[in-house]
């Protein structure tokens, strides 16, 4: 090989090598900016322990509409008086006619948690009204 081929990948690797510090340098990260995209926040009462129902919910809401569409999903615990017994699941939609929250689904309002099926549905027919939720679609 010649020296002129031996310090050419010298100094690729010195540039990956570079890149590679670079994408590891702390002072460079960006902290994102979650609000910017489609958000659910689930507001929950902690002292009823519904953290395992708003994390199952949260799980299933991404894997059904993933981050293109809704970017950020929140998970709010609360545990005041105030807020006993609460399960609200909340829809940001930035950059859209609908400026405020929209209120989604309330377990007092509605008699009971939300079935996941009508959840969906409630979700999809605002942020993608297209798209087909397969057998969620079904009655």
């Amino acid at each position: 090989m010649s020296q002129a081929g031996s310090l050419s990948e010298n100094r690729t690797s010195a540039s990956q090598d570079a890149s590679q510090d670079a994408l590891l340098d702390p002072t460079t990260f960006v902290f994102p900016k979650p609000f910017e995209s489609n958000t659910i926040t689930i507001e929950f009462c902690d002292r009823c322990r519904w953290l395992h129902r708003a994390t199952w919910i949260q799980t299933e809401l991404f894997v059904t509409f993933g981050p293109s569409v809704i970017g950020t999903i929140i998970l709010v615990p609360r545990i005041s008086d105030e807020t006993a017994g609460r399960f609200r699941v909340w829809l940001s939609m930035p950059g859209t006619e609908q400026s405020q929250p929209i209120l989604v689904w309330d377990r007092k309002v509605e008699g009971g948690f939300p079935e996941l099926k009508v959840l969906k549905q409630r979700i999809r027919d605002r942020v993608q009204p297209e798209k087909s939720l397969g057998h969620s679609d079904r009655h």
